[in-house]
């Protein structure tokens, strides 16, 4: 896997998906917020598979 996620776009990521899951925790959204694993996951691995499969890279080094 090669990474395919800049820094501004995994900043964005790990912050949206660390908020969903607090979100969740705390019974305001419910277990939907459980879907912050994704971007969570994609920013810690800077990897996204749909990226890949657009053809989109926002890491300018990659």
């Amino acid at each position: 896997m090669k990474a395919n996620i800049g820094t501004i776009d995994r900043s964005l990521r790990i912050i949206t998906g660390l908020l969903l899951i607090g979100l969740s925790l705390s019974g305001v959204i419910g277990v939907w917020g459980w879907i912050g694993l994704v971007p969570l996951a994609t920013g810690i691995f800077r990897f996204c598979p749909v990226y890949t499969v657009l053809g989109i890279k926002t890491c300018n080094r990659c």
